[in-house]
């Protein structure tokens, strides 16, 4: 390699910066711009395929606007231009026919692109394939009730990839009506509100921990408070302790246009949880507050008689 390193041995550098852009598999290559510090491109790896000759350097990000610009296809063959999404919310839908996590999706999220189009909102989605052949694509398409990239323009369907960092399908990125990310959490966001009552589902600085969102426990480190959740009103009692310290924290690195270092969530008693705890072998008191690093296979734990806003902002 012709270019720097860190020393094999500082491990505790080497396992900052996979925390810090939350590098969840290899090979990974992130872009940075060293002057501001700001990530540039999280898919280095499409961008070298697609770019070998470096000749669209430095490989900044560019508007959905111009990216997905072009013809859009339905499912009946008709063609429509990319412009006729102004003013919409879009859902971007990464997905393949041979996943099968992503044809459950489907099912669901065809139900809830109907609702939010009957009640009268203006939201499209696209479909960006990753089909391993046209006839799947035209397959899987037939499906669909929306419009999606052609499966021929390989080019653009890349750059989707690559705008969004894409590492795994199903992923669903919703944006506003000017093409900024909403939450790159779809997919969540559709199984956990079945009647779209959130839409457009913007985040929530706390979480109750679900089968269906727990796989962001892999994403990074992330504040998860247990509790005896046979009492309803107590797990809703935990996130309001932890949301003023939450939305501190995340408004301190928006402001600096980078994502927060944490994740915050509320578990309560039910079967995935017990499997959480095993799996991370922690006590079964209740409340427990904890900080959980998968990638880095770490756990912080303060087992206390009361948790508190003080004990949580200390921790």
């Amino acid at each position: 390699m012709p270019w720097l390193a860190l020393p094999f041995a500082d491990k505790h550098r080497k396992l900052k910066l996979w925390n810090k852009y939350r590098v969840s598999n290899i090979p990974s290559l992130i872009f940075i711009d060293a002057a501001t510090g700001k990530v540039v491109c999280r898919n280095g790896l499409l961008v070298i395929r697609d770019d070998p000759e470096g000749l669209e350097f430095p490989w900044g990000p560019k508007p959905f606007s111009e990216v997905v610009a072009g013809p859009l296809l339905r499912n009946n063959g008709q063609s429509v231009d990319s412009a006729s999404l102004e003013g919409s919310h879009v859902g971007v839908y990464f997905s393949a026919h041979w996943c099968p996590p992503c044809r459950s999706l489907t099912r669901v999220l065809v139900e809830s692109y109907r609702k939010i189009k009957e009640a009268g909102q203006k939201f499209e989605i696209v479909f960006v394939s990753a089909d391993r052949s046209e006839d799947s694509f035209k397959q899987y398409f037939s499906e669909m009730p929306w419009l999606a990239v052609p499966y021929s323009d390989e080019a653009r369907r890349s750059r989707l990839n690559r705008l969004y960092g894409i590492q795994g399908i199903p992923t669903l990125i919703v944006l506003d009506p000017k093409g900024d990310v909403i939450t790159r959490q779809g997919r969540v966001e559709v199984l956990n509100d079945i009647e779209c009552r959130e839409f457009p589902w913007h985040p929530k600085p706390v979480l109750e921990l679900t089968d269906s969102n727990a796989v962001q426990l892999n994403e990074g480190p992330c504040l998860v408070l247990f509790v005896d959740s046979e009492d309803d009103g107590e797990s809703e009692a935990a996130k309001q302790l932890i949301q003023p310290i939450a939305e501190k924290i995340i408004a301190k690195y928006k402001a600096k246009d980078e994502e927060a270092p944490l994740l915050f969530f509320v578990a309560g008693e039910d079967d995935m949880t017990d499997s959480l705890r095993d799996y991370t072998n922690l006590p079964e008191a209740a409340p427990l507050l904890t900080i959980l690093d998968m990638s880095a296979r770490a756990k912080y734990v303060m087992d206390v008689e009361e948790i508190t806003p003080e004990i949580v902002e200390t921790f």
